[in-house]
């Protein structure tokens, strides 16, 4: 615990060396094709991942693998332009260790996003979903072992991981911009293999209306560290099975360049529109 305590502190301390001392008021997570929005950012500095001490390496097309600190409609903002998952070969303590960074550098809010399969057979390739829940049925868990005191207690409520009051900001800012907002449940899969039709029958009865392979595990760790959290998930593809035809990576990030014009819009307006 205090090694992982060190080390985080390193991280965070070589980050605030260059992007200084001024609060970041809210840190982002763009998942697979979708790390467009990273360009919007204003006065950036760029910060790769390798560079950065104890922190891990982006390995999958479409994560760009760096920080860019800088001004997004005003807020200053710390993205992370490409994730980590457990599927690359990382444990799920190091997934999450870059939350872990950003609440050492005095982040609260945060905006995670990714590519999902669409398991609700109402909804379209394309989508957009404001995540209001999510299912975990891996064992595996980012806070097993040591707690370390300093990020958070134990034992935490999960019932309000993704809070209602950001939700309905995000609707809001959906209305006012003329883009149809889904709302419903992820469910993490770990990957990198994606998910079998039976397996998709079964997250459609266990409620979910998304699956991916991502968000769970940093959606943890934020709420943990007592981090105001809003997901959004940008629906790739529709999940195995409900559709003739063989799922691949390659659909995933065509859909979203497809999408980026309208997923950046909602993301400027939101944080526009987010209670600091």
């Amino acid at each position: 615990m205090d090694d992982l305590m060190r080390k985080l502190e390193e991280s965070a301390a070589y980050v605030r060396s260059l992007a200084g001392t001024d609060p970041i008021e809210i840190g982002m997570i763009l998942g697979s094709g979708l790390g467009e929005l990273a360009n919007e950012v204003e006065n950036a500095v760029v910060v790769p991942y390798h560079d950065i001490p104890h922190f891990p390496v982006s390995t999958v097309p479409g994560h760009a693998g760096r920080l860019v600190i800088g001004r997004l409609r005003g807020r200053r903002v710390l993205v992370m332009q490409g994730r980590f998952h457990f599927y690359e070969g990382y444990s799920m303590e190091t997934v999450v260790f870059p939350v872990r960074v950003m609440r050492l550098l005095g982040i609260v809010n945060l905006l995670v996003t990714n590519a999902a399969g669409c398991v609700n057979t109402a909804w379209n390739p394309g989508d957009l979903m404001i995540i209001s829940d999510h299912i975990k049925l891996i064992a595996d868990n980012p806070l097993r072992g040591a707690n370390p005191a300093q990020l958070g207690e134990r034992f935490f409520d999960m019932g309000s991981a993704y809070p209602e009051a950001l939700r309905k900001i995000a609707r809001e800012c959906g209305r006012k911009l003329g883009i149809t907002l889904r709302e419903g449940v992820y469910q993490l899969f770990t990957g990198p293999s994606f998910e079998t039709p039976a397996e998709v029958r079964f997250a459609r009865v266990c409620g979910a209306d998304a699956v991916g392979m991502s968000t769970v595990p940093e959606v943890i760790a934020a709420r943990h560290a007592g981090m105001k959290v809003l997901g959004i998930s940008c629906l790739t593809n529709m999940a195995a099975g409900i559709l003739d035809q063989a799922l691949n990576h390659a659909e995933v990030l065509e859909t979203g360049e497809r999408v980026k014009a309208t997923f950046v819009a909602l993301v400027k307006e939101i944080t526009q529109a987010w209670p600091i």
